[in-house]
This record gives C-alpha cells, structure tokens and sequence, in this order.
C-alpha cells in the first residue's frame, strides 16, 4: 500500500480509503470483517459522514476501534454541516454541533481528517474558517477539507487563511472518476472537471476522490441497454463514457488486468497527489482494488483513455 501526506493530519493517509456507508449495526460482523481485511492490505484510513447510515456508520466504526483497540492505527476522516430539509448548514453552529456528535459515536476524542459535506456559497469562506480552525486550536480536528467545494472556492478559503493567520483545507474530496458525470449525482455535489485537475496540479493539494470507480460503470455488468440502475443512466450514461469504457477495455487486455482497475489506476496515477474513497464490500472486491492501486498509467495512456488523444500508446 503506498501513502501520502496531508499537512495536519499527523499520519499517512493510505491511497486507498475504506468507505463505511453501509456499517450497519445489524451487520456488524461484516463490517468488522472488512476493516479488518482492509486493515490487513496495508489500508489504514477510513471515509464516515456525521450523516451516514443515520449515524450508525460511525457509531459501528467506534465499536470495531474499541473492541481491536486500534484507534491509533485508524486515520479518521469524516464530514459534517451536510444540508437538512431546511436547506444548507454550512455555519458554526451547525459545524460544532455535527462534530461533537461524531466524536462522540467514534468514542475519540479527535479525527485526523475533517471535511464539510457540502458548501454554501452565500456564507462567506471567513466566517466558515473561522469556526473550523477553533476546533483545530482545541485538538479535536487534525487537516480541514471539504468535500464538493468547487475549486475557485477552495482558492478563495486557502487565500483568505493565508492572509489572516488561519489553517487553510488541505485536502479536497470531490468525485474524480474516468467515467465523466453527465449530472451530479446528489444536490450540491461536484465532479472534477479539466479546470479542477489543472488546479490540482498546480498546487498539489491531494484529492481523495469518492465514487471513484463510477459506481461500477466500469465492471462489465452495464452497456447501452442495460438500463436498470437509473442513477448510472442518468449520471454516467454518454457516448463519450461508452468509448471511455471500451479504452479501458483495450488497456486491460494488454496489462493482463481488469477495466475497473484501469479505471482505479486512473485516478490514482494523475499528476498530484490523490487517493480513492472505494466502496470494497468483500474480500475479493478489496483485493481488486489492491492489485489496481499498484498499476503504473503513463501521462500518454491517462489522455488516451480520457479521450485527449486518438493514438493508444504502446504498452
């Protein structure tokens, strides 16, 4: 397993991240064995949300740390200040009240990684600073991201940081994927586009990409006329994707590997660092993921299969 470094975060952040959006805890033995296989791979970080699951995706992690006693082996990351019936919750309020109530579910008194869930581009990124580098200050957020921030965002909150004494986000978590989302998939959500890679690469702020292998596009289970899984229809069904798919189709059969692992290869080969949020729920999925993570991609074959080039590179 190879890692990289988020500034604040104190530990290695594994290239692969365990997502737990569905530790359950009437299915808790089978989310304990998949930490444990994850685990076991070399993988060490691990994707909550203070909204997943209803609050058991946390809770079930906070149980797995205190029964293997393995805190200090475990980089948390999860999310707060998600939108509510009511509209958006980006504010300190509602930043303070989502983070307690996670820590408290985690049974810890910190997380190495904290991302707000959504923005809200009527709050001002100061206000929105300000409320997350007082619980920095307190010890109990390590790095600061956000997840589905667009990039001219990202720049505006790390400038006013710089300009004012504060910590800025150090990590990004937007989907990233080779398949290209025709829409978002949720509301507020937010794909990198080329204008986003470009900005990561000038400033080599890591990206920890969920959805990271289009949800599947990417298994050989779907074609043009399969058609019963709406959301990938509406979100990752194009032209442009089908031929996306048959590319990574051609540099599978030569690599002697799988188009879903080309496809994880993709995001974790781009020229700054990223990781990828997957979704592994059994043990030949995680060591799917495993053997993509360790595939080299060249600059040449990432355009290529990105459709910036008609010429297949030589393998």
């Amino acid at each position: 397993m190879e890692y990289i470094e988020i500034a604040g975060a104190g530990k290695p952040i594994s290239r692969l991240i365990k997502g737990t959006d569905y530790f359950y805890h009437d299915a808790y033995e089978k989310a304990a064995a998949n930490m444990d296989a994850f685990l076991a791979i070399g993988g060490n970080t691990v994707d909550s949300a203070h909204i997943y699951c209803g609050g058991q995706s946390e809770e079930v992690l906070g149980r797995y740390m205190q029964e293997r006693g393995n805190r200090n082996e475990i980089v948390i990351l999860t999310k707060g200040a998600h939108h509510d019936q009511n509209g958006p919750r980006v504010n300190a309020d509602a930043i303070r009240s989502d983070l307690l109530t996670s820590l408290e579910r985690l049974q810890t008194e910190h997380v190495e990684l904290y991302a707000l869930h959504r923005d809200d581009p009527n709050i001002p990124v100061g206000v929105i600073l300000e409320a997350l580098n007082e619980h920095i200050e307190s010890g109990k957020i390590g790095a600061i991201g956000a997840s589905n921030w667009t990039w001219q965002r990202l720049e505006e909150a790390n400038s006013y940081a710089a300009a004012n004494g504060l910590k800025g986000f150090t990590f990004s978590s937007p989907n990233l994927s080779l398949a290209k989302a025709n829409e978002p998939f949720w509301a507020g959500c937010v794909s990198a586009d080329e204008e986003t890679l470009a900005w990561h690469e000038r400033t080599k702020l890591p990206l920890l990409s969920w959805s990271s292998q289009a949800r599947g596009f990417f298994t050989g289970r779907f074609t043009p006329e399969v058609r019963d899984n709406e959301d990938l229809v509406r979100v990752f069904y194009s032209d442009g994707n089908w031929e996306r798919l048959h590319r990574a189709e051609q540099l599978a059969a030569s690599k002697n590997t799988t188009p879903i692992q080309i496809a994880l290869a993709y995001v974790l080969n781009q020229p700054f660092p990223t990781c990828a949020l997957i979704g592994a729920q059994n043990r030949a999925e995680l060591l799917s993921c495993d053997e993509g993570s360790r595939i080299t991609l060249t600059r040449e074959e990432l355009d290529w299969l990105d459709l910036g080039s008609q010429v297949k590179p030589s393998v």
